[in-house]
């Protein structure tokens, strides 16, 4: 028996419906964003919808004057996201570009929100991304009917942020093939997108800017040319500074997530929290927290994206198959998936590190036999 379901087809800008697993930016924190327009009396840049100072207040959080509360979607130096946001103010394009897990995406989807409204106007940069992607393309029952036409024509994000005047996102920049991410240098020098085959072209209206990201451990696999790169100020997001810093990321993150699936809540989950952040510190710097014992690093990131990942799986497990309660059973399945990608040599490396040093932790035994046990 097949069972037919009706797909909910929502165009970018519309609301969203009720059940969205994962509502866009701009209307998973609406009310915030009217807050912060409603008292924002700074000068605003052509067709943005906050001035960069209430960009910037979104992104980091903080309390407005009428005492609602803002909360932070980005936790780092605030120099950072205030260069971002001076440079989506100018005509330079955006590249957000760091190690895989420092929240790149994320930054980008909430400054397009902030800013232009709409997180929507989005290319997914891969392997296999076309030309058509970020120039246009053509509807070709159209085109073999009536020849090209402005009908026959599809237009890509770009194309649409650029006649708006709205932000349009490149996700994983180097991951696009060479030729086609060449494709963006007239666009981002010259403001123009000639459309040849109709002896036209669509010139960016004020608002218009790009954000871009790129994962810096993606060297070599398509390189941004030097002529593209010019076109873009380049600001690097690190890694979280202290292992205070890093969890109270994945705990925030962790409830947002957690609020969204409807999981049961569960308490006294910080501790536990800071137990994985610190695994996946120590074994991402090569070294123990203190400073004693240098470590061998795995092939993976471990970065806070997969420790979040990580803090979620366990969450659910102790919620639906456990006590309610997070324990260090319910993260070592997790946390042996994210250290051990290379089954010989990432298995050697979280061994050895199970053995002299989780094993010697005070305090730790709990968590060394649960992840000894998952781990034979």
């Amino acid at each position: 028996m097949s069972v037919s379901v009706d797909p909910t087809f929502v165009k970018p800008g519309q609301t969203q419906p009720a059940q969205a697993l994962r509502p866009h930016a701009e209307h998973a924190f609406a009310d915030e964003l009217a807050a912060l327009a409603a008292q924002d009396d700074r000068p605003r840049p052509a067709r943005w919808k906050l001035s960069p100072w209430a960009v910037a207040t979104y992104l980091l959080g903080g309390t407005l004057p009428d005492g609602t509360a803002i909360t932070p979607k980005y936790v780092g130096p605030r120099r950072i996201v205030e260069v971002a946001v001076s440079t989506l103010a100018t005509d330079r394009a955006l590249l957000l570009l760091g190690v895989p897990g420092t929240a790149k995406t994320w930054v980008s989807e909430h400054l397009a929100a902030a800013v232009s409204g709409d997180s929507t106007l989005l290319v997914q940069g891969t392997a296999g991304t076309p030309e058509e992607a970020i120039r246009y393309g053509w509807n070709y029952a159209q085109l073999l009917a009536h020849g090209p036409s402005p009908d026959a024509l599809v237009p890509s994000p770009v194309m649409r942020a650029m006649g708006e005047g709205t932000t349009v996102r490149v996700e994983e920049l180097t991951r696009v093939p060479a030729d086609v991410q060449d494709t963006l240098i007239t666009i981002l020098s010259e403001k123009t997108l000639p459309i040849p085959e109709l002896g036209q072209e669509v010139q960016a209206v004020r608002g218009f800017n790009l954000i871009a990201t790129a994962n810096d451990r993606d060297r070599g696999v398509n390189e941004l040319s030097s002529a593209l790169r010019r076109r873009f100020n380049t600001v690097v997001l690190p890694l979280p500074a202290s292992v205070d810093a890093e969890v109270d990321i994945v705990a925030r993150r962790v409830d947002q997530i957690g609020r969204s699936l409807e999981l049961p809540a569960v308490p006294h989950g910080v501790d536990e929290i800071r137990r994985v952040v610190t695994v996946f510190r120590e074994l991402r710097d090569g070294v123990t927290g203190d400073g004693r014992t240098k470590l061998k690093s795995p092939s993976g990131t471990l970065s806070t994206a997969e420790a979040i990942s990580v803090v979620t799986g366990g969450l659910a497990l102790a919620a639906h198959f456990g006590d309610g309660v997070l324990r260090p059973g319910d993260l070592a399945a997790g946390i042996l998936g994210a250290v051990v990608r290379d089954p010989a040599a990432d298995r050697v490396v979280w061994q050895e590190y199970l053995e002299t040093v989780l094993r010697e932790r005070d305090g730790w035994g709990d968590f060394y036999r649960a992840c000894r046990e998952v781990s034979e």
